[in-house]
C-alpha cells in the first residue's frame, strides 16, 4: 500500500500500460487528449521533452 495525502491505495503488481511516443504523434508535434470531458494538449518541445497543458 502506498499513502499520498492521507489515503491508502494498494500496489499494482503489473507494469502500467506503456506506448511508444512515435505511435501516439505519429509525426506530429501536438495531440489532443480529451479526459473527463476537458481537452488536455500533449506537445513535444524543440528539446525532445513533453509538456501537457490544459
Amino acid at each position: 500500500m502506498l499513502r499520498r495525502e492521507g489515503l491508502a491505495r494498494p500496489v499494482s503488481p503489473v507494469p502500467a500500460r506503456r506506448v511508444d511516443s512515435a505511435v501516439l504523434f505519429r509525426g506530429e508535434h501536438e495531440i489532443g487528449i480529451e479526459h473527463h470531458g476537458a481537452l488536455y494538449r500533449l506537445k513535444i518541445t524543440r528539446q525532445g521533452k513533453l509538456i501537457l497543458n490544459k
